[in-house]
């Protein structure tokens, strides 16, 4: 049975263990701004009892454990949400981007499929639907006045406008597409980064609970923090160990086995300017399917391709349609056979210099000695409103609001998946946050209750001590 000693050791563990509570509610207090930290509990358990003439007498209690309140089902499912994020946000951000290349302010409630309203929206600065628009009405106004210098020297300024338009969108697009590859490049430098890192804390995580010290409970939080950062870079697969190290992979390729990291990514050339990701050491292409690299990679092959791609097939068609009747019209002084348009397609297109420098080389008459003809110039002044099969059979006007309404489409639909997604995620990060979070009214509770079981430890020493006073003081 317990003695007087035997009591004031139960004392003396009680408060050790009141004190550990207290430092764990501090500790969990001192962290409830740190996203990245889970809650954390003293598991106390009741101490060996031992024999006595009533019974097995209790001899306190022992604080035996620090347990972390993790929910790892919810974690998955949350770093799967991380990824789809990542996807959207870096799909979202290179459609802005596509978008202030254009020069055009898309409105969401008229960029729909129907061509004929698909041009409105347009911002207040001057773009290639202005441009095209000011093109083909200075061919009419030369048709109703022929042989004007003011109009023929209005028309090559505008002709030049819109070429040197065209050559700016496409220029900004090509950088567009060098900036997405600059950042697929950054994020697997960081991916890279990420994994040795996470290798490293596994590392670490191991060394701290095979030696018996418990389980690492920050070090778990660190590592989590690091992983979830990773997944929103790319979707990747995570298996935990029995020894508490976690194994990743992304589609199928190992990058960390324990705590060693197996491989790591690089950039590959597909060709025609499609950067794309592998493993470095097995040379294995990956095909992405979600993380901030496969929306770069999808923004930039899709979308940001086919935006450049459109646009230099109605620079092409434009050149060729106008190019068609101005070769074989005739100027004021009856020459023939110049071209109106430059090049072959947006990157190049511009203003024949020829008519740039000397208005009076347009052909717009459609005779040789009828300077004053207007043939020419009203063949191309009603380009403007002419169908072409290319364009799905649309005007120039018409084909060029529908590649703004594509991309405004396109637009809209990612912020709206965003602005789901971004519910999705919050909804877990609450129910996440109800699990391991820290509370403020809980953690205040927590302090109070190991205070008063504290003092109440100190109280039973004391009395303790009193009653060994008293013993001693029988044999005086």
């Amino acid at each position: 049975m317990l003695d007087l000693y035997g009591t004031l050791s139960l004392g003396q563990r009680s408060l050790q263990t009141q004190r550990q509570g207290v430092e764990i509610a501090g500790h969990n207090l001192a962290n409830v701004n740190n996203p990245a930290y889970t809650r954390q509990r003293l598991i106390i358990q009741t101490s060996q009892a031992v024999p006595s003439a009533i019974g097995p007498q209790g001899t306190g209690a022992d604080g035996v454990a620090i347990q972390q309140l993790r929910n790892t089902l919810v974690d998955r499912q949350l770093q799967g949400e991380i990824s789809t994020r990542g996807y959207l946000q870096a799909k979202q951000q290179a459609l802005q981007y596509a978008q202030a290349d254009l020069g055009q302010e898309i409105d969401r409630q008229s960029a729909t499929a129907e061509s004929a309203s698909a041009s409105e929206g347009v911002g207040a600065q001057y773009s290639l639907a202005e441009g095209l628009s000011d093109l083909f009405n200075n061919f009419q106004s030369l048709a109703t006045n022929p042989t004007s210098m003011a109009e023929r020297q209005v028309l090559m300024m505008k002709a030049q406008t819109l070429a040197t338009q065209f050559n700016q969108v496409d220029q900004r697009l090509g950088e567009l597409r060098g900036f997405l590859n600059e950042s697929l490049q950054t994020d697997i430098d960081k991916v890279n980064q990420l994994v040795e890192e996470i290798a490293r804390l596994n590392n670490q995580v191991f060394n701290s609970e095979v030696n018996g010290f418990g389980v690492a409970n920050d070090l778990r939080d660190t590592r989590q923090a690091k992983i979830e950062e990773l997944a929103g870079l790319t979707r990747i697969q995570t298996v935990e160990q029995a020894n508490g190290m976690i194994d990743v992979a992304i589609e199928g390729q190992d990058l960390i086995l324990g705590n060693q990291k197996i491989d790591s990514l690089e950039i590959h050339d597909a060709g025609s300017g499609q950067w794309l990701a592998r493993t470095r050491s097995a040379g294995q292409n990956l095909t992405l399917t979600g993380g901030k690299m496969q929306g770069t990679i999808d923004a930039r092959d899709r979308d940001v391709r086919k935006l450049k791609e459109d646009l230099n097939g109605l620079a092409a068609l434009l050149i060729d349609e106008v190019n068609k009747i101005h070769i074989a019209g005739f100027s004021l002084n009856g020459s023939t056979g110049a071209r109106f348009f430059n090049g072959t397609h947006a990157g190049d297109i511009e203003a024949n210099v020829d008519l740039l420098n000397n208005p009076a080389l347009v052909q717009a008459s459609g005779s040789a000695t009828a300077p004053g003809d207007n043939s020419a110039a009203l063949a191309m002044a009603k380009l403007g409103n002419a169908t072409f099969e290319p364009l799905n059979n649309q005007s120039f006007s018409q084909g060029y609001g529908q590649t703004v309404a594509t991309l405004g489409q396109s637009l809209s639909s990612v912020n709206n998946q965003l602005t789901d997604q971004e519910v999705v995620e919050k909804l877990l990060k609450r129910q996440r946050d109800s699990y391991s979070g820290v509370s403020l009214d809980e953690e205040m509770t927590e302090l109070m209750k190991f205070q008063k079981a504290f003092e109440a430890s100190a109280r039973l020493i004391n009395t303790v001590d009193e009653m060994l006073d008293t013993v001693i003081s029988l044999k005086r």
